[in-house]
Order: C-alpha cells, then sequence, then structure tokens
C-alpha cells in the first residue's frame, strides 16, 4: 500500500496504490513515555518524532513500524487517531489518495489546524 522514499524533507511515506478515502493505511504500536520523562525526551532528536498522547495531551508515543515517518502538511491528504486502549496510532486517508503520492498529515492533529508547528518547513 505505500513505500518509504527519499523526499525533499528527507524520508516519506508514499502510496504505491490508490488508496480510498476512510482507509486504514497503517495502524503503528507506540511506546509511551510517561510526563516525567519529558524533561529528558526534549534534548534528543526524538523529540521531532513524537506524538502527543493521553487524554490530556501530557505524555509523549513514539510510533513504531511507519507511524513517525508520515511528513507534515497543512493540506494533509491523511489523519491519524489515537487508540488509548491498545496503544496505537491509526492513520487513515483524509481525502482519495494516487499511487505516487507522498501521504502527508498534519502534525497540529486536526487536519484542517493551520497554527504553526515546531519547526520552519523547506
Amino acid at each position: 500500500m505505500f513505500e518509504v522514499k527519499e523526499c525533499k524533507y528527507g524520508k516519506g511515506i508514499f502510496a504505491t496504490r490508490d488508496i480510498k478515502k476512510g482507509e486504514l493505511i497503517h495502524e503503528a504500536p507506540v511506546i509511551i513515555a510517561p510526563r516525567t520523562e519529558y524533561k529528558y525526551l526534549k534534548n534528543t532528536m526524538f523529540m521531532d518524532y513524537v506524538f502527543w498522547w493521553g487524554k490530556d495531551n501530557k505524555d509523549c508515543a513514539l510510533a513504531l513500524g511507519y507511524g513517525s515517518l508520515f511528513n507534515h502538511s497543512y493540506k494533509p491528504n491523511a489523519l491519524y487517531k489515537h487508540d488509548f486502549e491498545r496503544k496505537t496510532i491509526n492513520f487513515f486517508a483524509h481525502t482519495p489518495i494516487e499511487a505516487g503520492e507522498e501521504i502527508l498529515i498534519n502534525y497540529n492533529y486536526d487536519p484542517d489546524d493551520d497554527s504553526p508547528i515546531w519547526f520552519d518547513l523547506i
């Protein structure tokens, strides 16, 4: 369904076939870092790859599999949802995605949220 390829942001996730709106793209298990460990994690490169986690978004989760390789866009074609019970982050097509197209998410969680993110886009 997808492959990892080089792109202008380093690595990215690209569709290998057409993906329908609403289709599950990837289910990524997570490793959860509790808020007490945030002070250590924020000083590492992994901070650029974690998702905020928990009902109050105070913990961090590193998505395994391909979960931490989806790049950001303010016009995403995919979205992600936390599954707190199963401890996964699930990625779904927000719009139809054509084969060869990069699969992009909005790092602000809400696909329509255009708030600034923590790094400058190239």
